[in-house]
């Protein structure tokens, strides 16, 4: 759930310093080549016959991590538009069925202050959870260099908090020092799975919706995070970064002790909630991140770069939960990520760079999924 999508498939490839992250430049010819692959009236591209009736929903700026409410008529998603008055990433909510969302501002439920990143409904689909740097300072926090490479940055001023459909902040389920994000409710409306260093790694945790009895659910060293839960609440899905050699152990610690990471080398994992049959889903190497279940519970739908010798572009792949089964979702040339499927299990939103005409604009697209 980190976000730093605008720049995924921009500057993963071409960071030269990331592990096992591919090298090269962006592809001179932009998104003129891959537009031209899909048909006139569509935004599909030959190949994705998952996918019918795209619509896109947003136009401009960075649009990401759109996540359906539990009744499936709302999305809660992050933006960064500077034509929305926005320096970083704010957080917005929309009805599905508007056809008005490209031509005016969405209300936003964040404050406006700091950064944001992870929203998600909860139950009831009157409030909900996201993480803030607000109370660090009410300016957006500065992003790191390129001197280390690619990384995203771990802002330890990130606490989870709940708000109201107007805004309002009615409660604060983190106050603890560190890195407190990307939280995610489970179906069951009774738990909800966090990322966060209070362990002093980045791992996986679950708290009740109140923020009470939170519990460790990973051990590994490395970077868990981007949990979602299965349809029936009982398993988790998430991406990791297991660093194997005493190098990549140590530079994953010494970036960690600066508040970063490095999301170049990810596979995705499933775990029961308690931790217990921790599972190692793929092994395809690059970038493997952003799963959510299939409305079966018995798939997972994920972006990669696996593919790539670039760093770009980064597809949805849809794999068995035993990790046979491995199936190209969408065939875009550029960015394909966050996807979710709707509560009943027809459509599927996602965020992507096609129909940008030629920009970096990541935006958010709406399907009817086929199976």
């Amino acid at each position: 759930m980190q976000k730093k999508w605008t720049s995924i498939f921009a500057l993963l490839a071409v960071a030269a310093a990331c592990n096992n992250a591919p090298k090269g430049e962006q592809d001179s010819t932009g998104n003129e080549a891959i537009d031209s692959l899909a048909t006139e009236n569509s935004l599909a591209y030959e190949g994705e016959s998952h996918l019918a009736n795209i619509r896109q929903l947003t136009d401009g700026g960075d649009n990401a991590e759109a996540y359906f409410s539990f009744d499936g008529s709302k999305a809660v998603f992050q933006s960064n538009w500077d034509q929305w008055g926005l320096e970083c990433d704010q957080i917005f909510y929309f009805n599905i069925e508007d056809d008005n969302l490209m031509e005016q501002k969405p209300p936003m439920i964040s404050t406006g202050m700091g950064r944001t990143t992870c929203s998600y409904f909860m139950p009831g689909d009157t409030t909900i959870v996201y993480a803030s740097t607000h109370l660090g300072g009410e300016a957006c926090p500065p992003e790191p260099g390129r001197e280390l490479g690619y990384v995203w940055p771990i802002y330890d001023s990130y606490d989870i908090f709940v708000a109201d459909l107007e805004g309002n902040i009615i409660d604060t389920l983190t106050t603890e020092p560190g890195y407190d994000a990307e939280p995610t409710v489970s179906p069951n409306g009774d738990k909800i799975v966090f990322t966060s260093t209070r362990s002093g790694d980045l791992e996986l945790w679950t708290m009740n919706l109140d923020g009470s009895d939170k519990r460790q659910v990973t051990t590994g060293l490395g970077y868990d995070g981007g949990a979602f839960f299965s349809p029936d609440g009982k398993k988790l899905v998430f991406r990791a970064s297991r660093p194997e050699t005493e190098e990549e152990q140590a530079e994953y610690k010494d970036l960690l002790s600066r508040d970063l990471v490095k999301p170049s080398a990810m596979e995705i994992y499933v775990c029961n909630v308690d931790g217990s049959e921790l599972t190692k889903v793929t092994d395809l190497g690059n970038a493997n991140w952003a799963p959510f279940f299939h409305p079966s519970g018995e798939k997972i739908i994920f972006s990669s770069n696996h593919r790539s010798r670039r760093g770009f572009p980064f597809n949805l792949f849809m794999i068995n939960v035993d990790g046979t089964g491995l199936e190209q979702i969408t065939q875009d040339e550029q960015f394909d990520a966050f996807p979710m499927f709707s509560p009943d299990g027809k459509k599927l939103i996602f965020s992507s760079n096609r129909n940008n005409g030629g920009t970096r604009n990541t935006n958010l697209f709406i399907a009817d999924w086929v199976e």
